[in-house]
C-alpha cells in the first residue's frame, strides 16, 4: 500500500514538473479580458483590435474589451500593460511603433524586449503614402522634385512623434534625400482628417487606415510599399515601380502580454486570435482595410522580428538625429 501510494505521488509531481502541465490553467478565463490599444479609435489597429475581440468573447464565453490608451507614442498602454500581472487577462495590441519607442524613449519605464512576452503577429498591411486631393504632385517623382525646389515648404502629417506612420515617412525621406516639416497629430485618424482639410500636404500609414477615405475619392493615393500593387487599389504602383525599390515599411499588427505569462497559456491567446481570425467576418474586415491576415507567426518568431527591428529602427533615429519634440 504504501508503495502504491508512493508511486502515486511520484507521477503525480512529475506531471506538475512537466512543462504545460501545472500552466495550463484548464480554468482559465474565468473573469473578462482586456485589450490595451496604445492608439486612439479610428485607425487599423483600433478596428483590428475590436473586431478580434468580439470574435475571442464568443470564442471563451467571457467579455473581451478593448480600451484605448493613447499618448507618448504607444508608451503609455505600453507601460500598463508591461506591469500588469502575468496572467493572460491583460493583453497589449500594438504594431510596429513599438519597436521604434526604445530608440525615441531612452528613458521608458519598461524594458521592450525584456518585460513582454509576444504572443503573435496577426495581420501585415503595406505602408502608403497618401496627399491631399490638390497637390499638384500625382506620382512620388513630383513629390521629390516639389521637395526639392521648396525646401521645408512641404508638411507631412503622421499619427505621433515615434508612430509607425512618422517613421515610415522619415524612412522615405531618407531614401529619396528629401526635406519637410513633419507635424505630429494624436492618431492616425486625425492626421489623415487635417490632410482631406487640405491643412497638411501628405502623410503615410498602413493602407489599412485611409482606405476608406482614398475609395471617397477623399485623399489621393500616391505609392505603397511592397513588390506588387493591391488588388483593392490597381492604379497605385509602388515605390519600386515609382523609382524606389530600395524603400520598404511593411507594417505587423500583433499581440503582446506581460512576461512572465506561462508558455501554455500564451500557446491558447495564439489560438484564440487564430480562431477569430479564420472566421468569415473576421477576413471580411480585414480584406475591406487592405490588410493581409497572418496566423503562422509563432511567439518565439515574433519575438526575433522585434530585435531585428529596434535595431533597425535605432539606426535610423540616430543618423537622422530624430527625437521626441
Amino acid at each position: 500500500m504504501k508503495s502504491l501510494l508512493h508511486n502515486c505521488i511520484c507521477i503525480f509531481a512529475l506531471m506538475v514538473s512537466m512543462p504545460g502541465i501545472s500552466n495550463a490553467q484548464p480554468d482559465w478565463p474565468t473573469k473578462p479580458l482586456r485589450i490595451i490599444v496604445p492608439v486612439p479609435p479610428g485607425s487599423f489597429t483600433d478596428i483590428a483590435a475590436r473586431a478580434l475581440a468580439g470574435e475571442m468573447s464568443l470564442q471563451l464565453g467571457q467579455q473581451v474589451i478593448v480600451e484605448n490608451k493613447a499618448g507618448a507614442g504607444t508608451t503609455i498602454g505600453a507601460d500598463l500593460v508591461a506591469k500588469s500581472a502575468p496572467d493572460g487577462y491583460t493583453l497589449f495590441f500594438t504594431e510596429n511603433s513599438f519597436t521604434i519607442s526604445p530608440a525615441l524613449y531612452p528613458k521608458l519605464p519598461y524594458d521592450s524586449l525584456k518585460d513582454f512576452s509576444p504572443v503573435t503577429i496577426v495581420a501585415e498591411a503595406p505602408t502608403i503614402l497618401w496627399a491631399r486631393t490638390d497637390l499638384p504632385a500625382k506620382t512620388v517623382k513630383q513629390l521629390v522634385e516639389l521637395a526639392n525646389s521648396t525646401p521645408k515648404l512641404l508638411s507631412y502629417a503622421s499619427g505621433g512623434q515615434g508612430t509607425s506612420s512618422h517613421l515610415a515617412g522619415e524612412l522615405f525621406f531618407d531614401v529619396a534625400k528629401i526635406k519637410v516639416v513633419h507635424i505630429p497629430f494624436k492618431g492616425v485618424a486625425a492626421s489623415m482628417n487635417e490632410v482631406v482639410a487640405r491643412n497638411v500636404d501628405f502623410g503615410t500609414s498602413s493602407v489599412a487606415s485611409p482606405m476608406g477615405l482614398i475609395k471617397a475619392g477623399r485623399l489621393m493615393p500616391i505609392a505603397i510599399s511592397g513588390k506588387e500593387r493591391m488588388a483593392q487599389l490597381p492604379d497605385v504602383p509602388t515605390f519600386a515601380e515609382s523609382g524606389y525599390p530600395q524603400y520598404e515599411a511593411q507594417i505587423w499588427f500583433g499581440a503582446l502580454v506581460a512576461h512572465g505569462t506561462p508558455p501554455a497559456l500564451i500557446n491558447r491567446l495564439r489560438q484564440e486570435f487564430i480562431s477569430a481570425l479564420n472566421k468569415p467576418k473576421t477576413r471580411e474586415a480585414f480584406a475591406t482595410q487592405g490588410a493581409t491576415i497572418t496566423t503562422d507567426v509563432t511567439p518565439q518568431v515574433f519575438a526575433a522580428r522585434i530585435e531585428v527591428e529596434v535595431a533597425r529602427w535605432r539606426d535610423l533615429i540616430s543618423r537622422k538625429g530624430i527625437t521626441v519634440q
